[in-house]
């Protein structure tokens, strides 16, 4: 199965999936192209170090977001994959993608969904939400995009510990190392060997 990674930023995760290809955990899978919006983004540069096909499409590189949007379309059909993976990808996702790539593109998300998830949550802005909620316990959660934010079929999840002192900062990196370099991984394994099937909005294990 050959995917693409969608990133924005430094692409942690993207390293977490390389590294699980490498090292056969992720089996049965090669990435096609990494794709970020930013063109500073230190994920192209990883990309590149792994000689993987790596492009900045950026919507301010377009003269408007529909143009924008045919152009990432047209990007993921010339590389022919089979999944899209959004692994810190902080623009909004257009709907002719989605439609495209029904039930073949995931999302990690660095919280328990429903919680802390929606509009406005990402990034550090979920960690510090946990913390101002005092809650004890957050994680992170891998599902496929639908056309909401955050609402699409649960595929895999898993709780972290949140502990005394936390900063957004400490909690973000736990919830990274514990939870999404992880269950990432382990999605695109699940799907790349067919073991994951949508049924009425519910995700269940073959």
């Amino acid at each position: 199965m050959k995917i693409a990674v969608l990133v924005s930023g430094g692409g942690t995760n993207l390293q977490a999936i390389i590294d699980r290809i490498e090292d056969g955990t992720i089996t049965n899978t090669s990435i096609g192209v990494v794709i970020s919006n930013n063109a500073g983004a230190y994920a192209l540069e990883r990309a590149k170090k792994h000689h993987i096909a790596a492009e900045c499409i950026a919507p301010k590189d377009f003269e408007s977001r529909e143009v924008f949007h045919q152009a990432l379309l047209a990007a993921l059909q010339r590389y022919e994959v089979e999944l899209v993976v959004l692994a810190g990808y902080l623009v909004i996702v257009p709907e002719l993608v989605i439609k495209a790539y029904r039930n073949r593109m995931i999302n990690i998300h660095p919280s328990l969904i429903p919680s802390f998830c929606g509009q406005g949550y990402y990034g550090l802005k979920v960690h510090e939400a946990v913390l101002a909620r005092g809650n004890k316990v957050t994680g992170a959660t891998v599902h496929f995009v639908d056309e909401g934010t955050d609402t699409g079929p649960i595929i895999l999840q898993k709780a972290v510990a949140v502990e005394d002192g936390d900063t957004p900062e400490i909690l973000q990196r736990r919830v990274m190392e514990q939870a999404e370099w992880k269950i990432l991984p382990q999605a695109i394994d699940l799907i790349a060997n067919d073991k994951i099937v949508v049924e009425h909005g519910v995700t269940r294990r073959k």
